[in-house]
């Protein structure tokens, strides 16, 4: 059992706190039970865990999924565990895992979200975890955004990170022409805006334009959108957080799509 702070596995997996340690290390840090079972339930591959004797006496199965996927495991003390973990009270286990160079294709169909600038890892992480619930496709994040791997990013995704196709674009303008040349429609929500977003046709690939939270969607951005809604608001109030905005139009264009599939069952029975 591992019980020294000073231990040199314990004091690299401590600095992976900071972004800057986890881009040095290509790592990045999976805390708490659950973020654990999504992992290994598509097989992610591990590069450490560490827990508690109290937490693998009552997680044997788990840990036992976890010591195949992983590189390395170790118990360790209660206190170890709390200065590793980023939570105030962790529940008895964190993983690391290898950063991925987020590169790959987002699929050009369904509905995509394309994020420019989002600085908050709650918002990004419910955001993720809206999308994946609502069918999305996947994820564009602009590089100047909160990290995709941000220990609070993944944890506000509640798991559902493992489970949505996410990328990061270099040049999201260049990325909305790629959609626009493929077929998409590009949605973008502006206050002044005449079209709500329930006055789209979401049945066809669109590409969903989000702003960052203070800011909202930079002029360039907005300009390239085929269309641009509005979510309408009462007066005095003026504007949604981003990710209930993305939640408002993922699941009117689910809401759209179930629609056309029992349209479809009775025009046919």
């Amino acid at each position: 059992m591992l019980t020294s702070l000073q231990n040199p596995l314990i004091k690299q997996i401590r600095k992976l706190h900071s972004t800057k340690e986890r881009h040095k290390q290509q790592l990045f840090l999976l805390e708490g039970t659950h973020l654990l079972e999504e992992a290994c339930a598509v097989n992610y591959p591990l590069v450490t865990v560490c827990c508690t004797s109290q937490w693998q006496a009552t997680h044997a199965s788990l840990w036992e999924q976890a010591c195949s996927r992983s590189e390395r495991t170790e118990i360790v003390s209660g206190e170890v565990l709390s200065a590793i973990a980023t939570t105030v009270q962790p529940d008895g286990v964190v993983a690391t895992a290898k950063r991925s160079d987020y590169s790959s294709q987002v699929p050009i169909n369904g509905i995509v979200l394309a994020l420019e600038t989002v600085q908050d890892p709650g918002n990004l992480g419910t955001i993720i975890r809206t999308a994946t619930a609502a069918g999305a496709s996947g994820l564009w994040l602009s590089s100047d955004s909160v990290d995709l791997d941000n220990p609070k990013v993944l944890r506000a995704s509640a798991g559902q990170w493992f489970r949505l196709t996410t990328a990061i674009s270099e040049d999201l303008k260049a990325t909305v022409q790629l959609c626009q040349r493929s077929g998409m429609q590009v949605v973008a929500t502006l206050p002044s805006a005449t079209l709500t977003y329930w006055e789209v046709d979401w049945r066809k690939p669109s590409l969903i334009l989000l702003g960052n939270e203070g800011a909202g969607l930079s002029a360039d951005l907005a300009t390239m959108a085929d269309k641009q809604v509005k979510i309408p608001l009462s007066p005095g109030v003026e504007s949604l957080n981003v990710a209930i905005a993305a939640a408002l139009m993922l699941y009117e264009a689910q809401r759209q799509k179930s629609q056309g599939s029992r349209e479809r069952i009775t025009s046919n029975s």
